[in-house]
């Protein structure tokens, strides 16, 4: 996969004039990754993908209100000191820079405005936020699991976790908000039957849910006739016990960024100037 430029259907890559939010160095960015038990954020060598110095982390505020996370958010920032602009992960859909649904935080984000709210929190400086599965996929794509594979075309991210959350990327191209864990799949929604929480939940065997998972592939694969899926989520650094067993067409690779690929994918969005 070369390093191409990464752009987003739909949105605007042109970068703002100068303001307060440049970067301490060209080849460095900022990623705060937002979940529903830790925010956390790290500087982003953008050349490789590797964290500089290690990621601070903070337990999601309870509730997790828009204003509690802020003070999170401003807290992360300010403990590393900060200066430029900054990217950001939600659990939820994110359209023209609105909360459109939100997972595991509080439902008074629906309805944000989350460029305005972080940007005018963080004292004017440029911002992105995007979702979660969409900033990994991001990352994986230039920096992990598809990072040495010569392919363009589609590439499908997976993160298997409580649900699935999902990236679709087209030459480089994120289609953003995706939600294809909500996809029926013989009549029952794709999460429902093949998240890593169901696995752990059945207590199925890795052998047993890789059978699921291969029913939900071949689904996908129906559908949007992908080049390659990568899986991610906790349950990707078992892959090489559990891929080979899947049974459906499409290559599928292991997500190799682990926990850090919200971080860097939210990094990347705003050092390429991406809007949402």
């Amino acid at each position: 996969m070369t390093d191409a430029e990464v752009t987003v259907l739909g949105s605007t890559n042109a970068r703002p004039g100068a303001d307060n939010s440049t970067s301490p160095s060209s080849h460095l960015g900022f990623g705060i990754d937002i979940g529903g038990s830790g925010v956390k954020g790290a500087i982003v060598d953008l050349r490789t993908g590797e964290f500089v110095g290690e990621r601070h982390r903070i337990d999601t505020p309870q509730p997790a209100t828009p204003e509690a996370v802020s003070e999170a958010v401003i807290t992360i920032v300010e403990h590393f000191g900060w200066t430029g602009p900054v990217g950001l992960t939600v659990p939820g859909v994110v359209r023209d820079g609105i909360m459109r649904t939100a997972a595991n935080i509080d439902a008074s984000w629906k309805g944000t405005d989350l460029v305005s709210m972080f940007s005018t929190k963080l004292g004017g400086r440029r911002v992105s936020v995007l979702n979660d599965a969409d900033a990994a996929g991001l990352a994986e794509l230039r920096f992990g699991g598809g990072a040495d594979l010569d392919t363009d075309g589609t590439v499908i991210l997976l993160t298997f976790g409580t649900g699935i959350g999902s990236a679709l990327l087209y030459n480089g191209t994120l289609v953003p908000n995706t939600e294809f864990g909500h996809l029926e799949v013989g009549g029952k929604e794709a999460e429902h039957q093949a998240s890593a929480k169901v696995r752990d939940d059945k207590g199925w065997s890795l052998k047993k849910w890789s059978s699921k998972v291969s029913t939900v592939l071949a689904h996908y694969e129906a559908i949007f006739s992908p080049d390659l899926f990568i899986a991610g989520g906790g349950i990707s650094s078992k892959g090489d016990q559990w891929i080979p067993m899947l049974t459906n067409a499409t290559p599928v690779v292991a997500a190799k960024l682990r926990n850090r690929a919200g971080i860097v994918g939210a990094a990347m969005a705003v050092d390429d100037g991406l809007s949402f």
